[in-house]
């Protein structure tokens, strides 16, 4: 029988390192926005990291998730760890050498990669020789790809690291390292500026002054990577005693996960070509509509990855191990105890961010460059990537149990269906919903800035892909493990509790509309807070006696 008992330590550890890290995130954010608001820079930015993160993001934490993780846990686990650590020493080498090569293309070719991620910034020399545009944002594109892209280099084995820490419950520390990613892209960023003025409407939109701190925020992204694989690195060295360094394919359990690799690809190729999709399109849109989905997506991460993808990691290594014994009903046990906690947590992020996005966003990013009709812009792109968090987060758990199960096959597939569904919703949305003006729709008056809801339609296209995919894992999952069910009415009825109790929250709102934005969301977004979480230790729920064990001892 397989021990279902939660682990307080990893659950615990994961939730807090992400949580720190994506607040680590969401200052830098902050500065961003107000250096460069919702404009070309801040456009150019996300393309820029885009490029080499999607790399990283193809051969990081989720391949190795799936190819790495199970088997350096078994081998763990049958306490084989001089066999262990070969197995890691050769899927390090085979790691530096796949990402020397593609790092030094990426470099080379950095022209062509932006013209294929970004085909909409291809006119805008011509547009600027016109004088139709401020900012040639192809070129300076071109510049940012080649600083940051051997990053990805090191973001790749900091993925590796993570992998080894958490396959020994070591936790805290890989989910932290991101912490001095941000801290070096904030710091190149205000060295870069001293002394700047920063106020509303000193700079506009083709000041070189910007050019210059872009390139500073992308120098600061590449030593940041280094330093994340290089916090890591002590640690997974005293732990990997037997860590043996090679290219050898013959060393056991690499040609299993090198068979696991291939399907595993797939599925995250399938999730980056979902994101080139979003790219490209966004790239049509007005300026502002890449930064707008790039702010969006920090909030919609930060309880993400708090509250659910924390705990999709922290049972990945105990489903793993459990695997072997094949017991079905203690499986499907842990997963429902998993996701009803995810679930706690999760819906009151959903309605807190539809009804008081605008006071979050406004919080957080307003200022600067960052003006009321960016704050608009920005909460509808929040409240449609909103509708799909529930959904994704879920994913993220059935993912990891398909993962356990050594089945990376039917994650992949599914998720080719959620990015053709995506991108054919979204291409018919977002080209409707860019007709529409954020001034017009929202009745400002005196705005200088043509900004548009295009990105809305990618937003509701995304959610729409993300309920989709949960769906089809759902049916999957059922067929290996037929005890389970997904608790749908539970997950209803506790997003409608969370709506329900929003409404004081909403009304003190309207009261107090008049007074400035800061004191508005320090006075509601407590409010609102402090009622869920009140009515949770009221009922004494079970979810949050588990959250209590796991975040606090």
């Amino acid at each position: 029988m397989v021990d279902v008992q939660p682990k307080p330590s990893g659950a615990r550890f994961v939730a807090l390192g992400m949580l720190l890290s994506k607040l680590g995130g969401l200052v830098r954010e902050m500065i961003l926005a107000r250096f460069f608001g919702v404009g070309p820079h801040a456009d150019v930015f996300r393309s820029a990291m885009r490029a080499p993160n999607a790399l990283q993001n193809l051969l990081g934490e989720q391949t190795l998730s799936a190819a790495f993780i199970p088997f350096y846990s078994r081998l763990l686990a049958e306490g084989r760890r001089e066999e262990a650590g070969r197995f890691a020493g050769a899927v390090f080498g085979l790691l530096v050498a796949v990402v020397s090569v593609l790092v030094i293309a990426g470099v080379v070719l950095a022209p062509v990669i932006v013209s294929v991620l970004a085909a909409g910034f291809a006119g805008d020399a011509i547009e600027v020789a016109a004088g139709q545009r401020t900012v040639d944002r192809h070129a300076l594109t071109v510049q940012a790809v080649r600083l940051v892209f051997p990053m990805t280099g090191f973001l790749v084995l900091s993925a590796w690291a993570l992998g080894v820490l958490n396959s020994h419950r070591r936790f805290l520390l890989p989910y932290l390292s991101p912490l001095v990613w941000n801290a070096s892209i904030v710091t190149a960023l205000l060295w870069s500026a001293q002394g700047a003025d920063l106020s509303a409407g000193s700079l506009g939109t083709d000041s070189p002054a910007l050019d210059r701190w872009l390139l500073a925020a992308c120098g600061g992204a590449l030593v940041g990577g280094f330093l994340q694989f290089a916090v890591q690195l002590p640690l997974v060295l005293r732990l990997t005693r037997g860590l043996r360094i090679s290219l050898s394919r013959q060393v056991e359990g690499v040609a299993d996960a090198l068979r696991a690799v291939g399907p595993a690809l797939a599925g995250r190729g399938v999730v980056q070509l979902s994101i080139y999709v979003d790219m490209f399109l966004a790239s049509w849109l007005a300026d502002g509509a890449l930064a707008a989905i790039g702010y969006a997506a920090m909030l919609i991460n930060l309880p993400l990855a708090a509250f659910g993808m924390s705990v999709a990691a922290a049972e990945l290594p105990e489903l793993a191990s459990a695997e072997s014994e094949r017991a079905s009903q203690a499986i499907s046990e842990r997963i429902d105890r998993a996701l009803r906690q995810s679930v706690l947590a999760l819906a009151p992020s959903v309605a807190g961010y539809l009804v008081f996005g605008f006071l979050v966003s406004g919080l957080l990013f307003r200022g600067g460059g960052f003006t009321l009709e960016a704050n608009l812009l920005v909460y509808a792109v929040l409240c449609a990537y909103t509708l799909g968090l529930l959904a994704s987060a879920t994913s993220r758990l059935l993912q990891n149990v398909f993962f356990a199960l050594h089945d990376t096959r039917t994650p992949a597939r599914i998720a080719g269906v959620r990015l053709a569904a995506s991108a054919l919703l979204g291409a018919g949305m977002m080209f409707a919903l860019d007709e529409f003006a954020v001034r017009e729709v929202f009745g400002l008056s005196g705005i200088t800035q043509d900004l548009r809801l295009g990105a809305v339609g990618l937003g509701l296209a995304a959610s729409g892909g993300a309920w989709c995919e949960l769906a089809l894992l759902r049916r999957a999952l059922r067929r290996q493990l037929p005890a389970w069910r997904l608790p749908l009415r539970h997950i209803v009825g506790r997003l409608g509790l969370a709506l329900a109790l929003a409404v004081p929250a909403l009304i003190l709102w309207v009261l107090i509309s008049s007074a400035p934005l800061i004191l508005q969301a320090l006075v509601v977004l407590p409010l609102y807070a402090g009622s869920y979480l009140g009515w949770a230790w009221w009922r004494q729920l079970p979810e949050l006696r588990l959250w209590h064990s796991r975040l606090g001892r």
